[in-house]
């Protein structure tokens, strides 16, 4: 069966479709005559286990290990489960905080943060785990692709420069240069395209996407 029909049974995007296939937790075949993915009905069964572990907070690469046999099922919902429980009493002390400042009815312009940062780094030095102001945003998970495209765009302008500065020296054959220009002209706007693309997937894809189905 085709994507589309897949989609619909499944109620998985196309494009988290094709970031699973990226991810290897599914193989479907394909057709020797077009070459398009021919997804059987165990590619949709193991599209609905991904869909259901997904749902349930389990990482890919759990997912993965587990289709490998690496993990065991059991093994991982109970590492699962016992996340749960230290996620819902971090949650049970947040709640207990933000009472606390409701209770004496503070203000932004005039609420003593000192007093609640020393009692949440009491708290979390009992294992409670507050929101990390550390933590690197999916923002900045667009960075790499895009300081790589601009080396490799900067890279070709450095050598498209190179060229035509020789060939002002010493004259090449002609249509030479004009090629050379081509090719990097072509390489840039394919790495352009790539990081925009690149950037789309990180924003838009599974990263985005799972917590929908």
């Amino acid at each position: 069966m085709k994507i589309n029909q897949v989609e619909e049974l499944t109620g998985i995007s196309k494009k988290n479709i094709r970031f699973y296939e990226d991810q290897k937790l599914i193989s479907p075949q394909r057709n020797s005559a077009n070459g398009y993915r021919e997804y059987s009905m165990e590619d949709v069964a193991l599209l609905g286990k991904i869909k259901l572990f997904r749902k349930l907070g389990i990482p890919i690469e759990s997912i993965r290990k587990m289709e490998s046999g690496e993990q065991q099922l059991d093994d991982c919902l109970y590492k699962k489960v016992h996340e749960l429980k230290a996620a819902r009493q971090s949650a049970e002390q947040m709640q207990i905080v933000c009472q606390e400042i409701l209770s004496k009815q503070a203000r932004f312009d005039n609420i003593n943060s000192d007093i609640y940062l020393e009692e949440i780094e009491r708290l979390e030095k009992g294992g409670t785990q507050f929101v990390n102001v550390e933590q690197k945003d999916k923002k900045q998970s667009t960075v790499i692709p895009i300081i790589f495209a601009g080396l490799i765009v900067l890279l070709m302008i450095a050598l498209t420069a190179l060229v035509w500065y020789l060939n002002s020296v010493d004259p090449a054959p002609f249509g030479v240069v004009q090629v050379i220009t081509l090719v990097a002209l072509a390489v840039c706007a394919g790495v352009i395209i790539a990081c925009r693309e690149r950037i789309k997937e990180i924003k838009g894809g599974e990263l985005d996407e799972a917590r929908n189905y």
